[in-house]
C-alpha cells in the first residue's frame, strides 16, 4: 500500500466543507445517484472528511499549455445534503441524506478530466484549486484497490477482503447512468460505489456473503468491501464483486431479443429457475418467519395506503382504484379466515436490469441493496418471495412496451409463464397456485410505477397503467 495513504488521517481542515459549498450546491443535483431531484439543496453538513492525498501546494509560476497539472490531492467525504420535505419555499426541512464523495484536487484539469469537473475553489483551504469526481481518474480507483488488497485502515474508513486481488488490474469507469457508480478492474472486478448511504448492515454486503456462504452460484461473491465508523454507527461504503465478463444485461437482452422478433421463453425460465434457487439458498442461510393474520393484516394496509396516495397524486388511476383496492382486500380476507405464509430474505428491487447472462448462457443476480428510497430496516425485513416474482413479471410487461415497435402483450405473457414454469422446477411450487397473493403484490407494484412515472417519466405512464385495467379486470377468486 502507498505511503501516501498509510499516513493519512481524518482531516480537520476547518471551512473545507465552506469551501465547497458553492460548487456541490450546482454539481450534486446533476448527478444519476442524487436522490432528491426536485427540491433545492438548502445546506450541507460534514458526516466525515478523510484526507486520503495532501492537498497539492499552488505552483508559483504560470501553467504552460500542455505542461503537468500538478500533484493530486484527494478527500473522500461523506456529506449531507439538506433539503426541504417539499420543493416549495418555507415547507419542513428533512435531516438529510448522507452522499459518499470522492473528491479529487489538482491545480488544473488535464483534457482527459474534462468530464469529471466539479468546479474551481474560490475560498476557504482549497482556494486557487480545482476539484472534480476522482472516480474519472485513474490513480484514485488504483489507491482504492490497493486500500483493499493491504486491508487498510485509514482514519474511520476500513477496507476487507475475502479473496487475494492482483494489484496489476488497470481501473475504468462504467459511464453507463446508474443509481450508484461503478469500476472496473481489468475485466476482473467490478466495485461498486455506494453514494446514498445509511448506517447499518446493507444487504448489497449482507446477502451475497450469506450466499457465498451457501456455495450459490447464481450470485457474485464479494471478493472485497469498503466501510467506515463514524461515531459507533458502521456504513457500507462500497463492494467489489466478480466482474461477469462478456454477460448481457437482462434487460438490453430482452429488449434486443424482442425487437428481432424473437422467442424469450426458455431465457424467462431460465431466470425463473435462477431466481428460485437464490431464494432457496437465503432460506438455509437466514431465518424465515410466518405471516400469520396480524401481520398479513398490517401489509395489506400498507398496500391500501399506498393506492390511495397514488390516486390522489395521479388522476388517470382513480377509475381503476376500487378495483385496484378489491385485490387487497381478498388477500386480506384469506389471512383472517387463518391462511398463513413464509418470509424470508429476498432480492427486493428484482427486474430484468438486475440480471446478467453470462456467454455461457449462466444467470445471475446482481444489485442487492433493495429499494434505496424505503428505510433500511424495511429493506431487511423478511417477505414473501412473490414480492420478487412479481416484480420480474412486471419488468416483462416494460419490455413489451418498450422495444420501440408496438407493445407485445402476448410476448410477456409468454414470458410471464414460463418463468413462473422455471420457478416451480427448482422451489416446486408455482406462483401462479396463489393468485390472491401474486395479484395484490402485482398490483403493489403497477400502483408504485403508475406514481414513479407520472412523477418522473409521465411519457411512460401508459405502461404501468395497461398493468392496472388488467389488474383491475382481473379476479383470480
Amino acid at each position: 500500500m502507498s505511503e501516501a495513504v498509510t499516513r493519512s488521517v481524518i482531516t480537520s481542515t476547518p471551512g473545507l466543507l465552506a469551501s465547497l459549498e458553492p460548487l456541490l450546491r450546482e454539481w450534486l443535483p446533476r448527478q444519476r445517484w442524487f436522490a432528491g431531484k426536485g427540491r433545492p439543496v438548502t445546506g450541507f453538513s460534514l458526516v466525515e472528511a478523510t484526507e486520503l492525498l495532501p492537498v497539492p501546494t499552488l505552483s508559483s509560476v504560470p501553467e504552460q499549455a500542455g505542461a503537468p497539472t500538478g500533484r493530486l490531492g484527494l478527500y473522500h467525504l461523506l456529506v449531507r445534503a439538506h433539503q426541504p420535505l417539499a420543493p416549495v419555499q418555507g415547507a419542513p426541512s428533512h435531516p438529510g441524506d448522507c452522499y459518499q464523495l470522492l473528491i479529487g484536487v489538482r491545480e488544473a484539469l488535464p483534457p482527459r478530466l474534462a468530464p469529471a469537473l466539479i468546479g474551481h475553489v474560490h475560498e476557504g483551504p482549497l482556494a486557487g484549486c480545482t476539484v472534480y469526481e476522482a472516480l474519472y481518474d485513474p490513480r484514485p480507483a488504483e489507491m482504492i484497490l490497493e486500500a483493499l488488497r493491504a486491508r487498510a485502515r485509514v482514519g474511520g474508513l476500513r477496507f476487507d477482503r475475502r479473496e487475494d486481488i492482483r494489484s496489476d488490474l488497470v481501473p475504468r469507469l462504467v459511464t453507463a447512468e446508474q443509481s450508484n457508480s461503478s469500476v472496473v478492474y481489468g475485466d476482473t472486478f467490478i466495485l461498486k460505489l455506494l453514494r446514498r448511504v445509511v448506517p447499518g448492515v446493507n444487504p448489497d454486503l449482507e446477502l451475497p456473503l450469506a450466499l457465498a456462504r451457501q456455495g450459490c452460484p447464481r450470485v457474485p461473491a464479494p471478493a472485497a468491501w469498503m466501510t467506515a465508523e463514524v461515531t459507533g454507527e458502521s456504513y457500507v461504503l462500497g463492494v467489489l464483486q466478480p466482474f461477469v465478463q462478456g454477460a448481457s444485461d437482462g434487460w438490453e437482452l430482452a429488449l434486443r431479443e424482442l425487437a428481432k422478433g424473437e422467442d424469450f421463453t426458455a431465457e424467462a425460465r431460465a431466470l425463473g429457475r435462477a431466481t428460485a434457487e437464490v431464494h432457496t439458498a437465503l432460506a438455509r442461510a437466514l431465518p424465515t418467519v410466518t405471516l400469520g393474520h396480524a401481520q398479513m393484516r398490517s401489509l395489506v394496509d400498507g398496500m391500501k395506503e399506498r393506492l390511495e396516495a397514488a390516486a390522489q397524486a395521479v388522476p388517470a388511476l382513480r377509475p381503476y382504484a376500487p378495483a385496484l383496492h378489491s385485490a387487497f382486500t381478498a388477500l386480506g380476507d384469506l389471512a383472517a379466515e387463518g391462511q398463513t405464509w413464509t418470509a424470508q430474505r429476498i432480492h427486493g428491487d428484482l427486474h430484468l436490469g438486475q440480471c446478467l447472462r453470462s456467454a455461457s448462457g449462466e444467470w445471475s443476480l446482481i444489485d442487492f441493496e433493495g429499494e434505496p428510497a424505503k428505510p433500511l430496516a424495511e429493506r431487511r425485513m423478511a417477505q414473501p418471495v412473490v414480492r420478487d416474482v412479481a416484480g420480474m413479471l412486471r419488468s416483462f410487461d416494460y419490455a413489451a412496451h418498450s422495444a420501440g415497435g408496438a407493445p407485445a402483450p402476448e410476448w410477456a405473457e409468454a414470458c410471464r409463464a414460463a418463468y413462473c414454469a422455471g420457478y416451480a422446477e427448482v422451489s416446486g411450487r408455482d406462483p401462479r397456485t396463489d393468485p390472491v397473493l401474486l395479484r395484490a403484490y402485482e398490483t403493489d407494484k403497477a400502483v408504485y410505477e403508475v406514481l414513479y412515472e407520472a412523477r418522473n417519466r409521465p411519457d411512460w405512464l401508459p405502461v404501468p397503467l395497461s398493468a392496472v385495467r388488467r389488474l383491475a379486470a382481473s379476479d383470480p377468486t
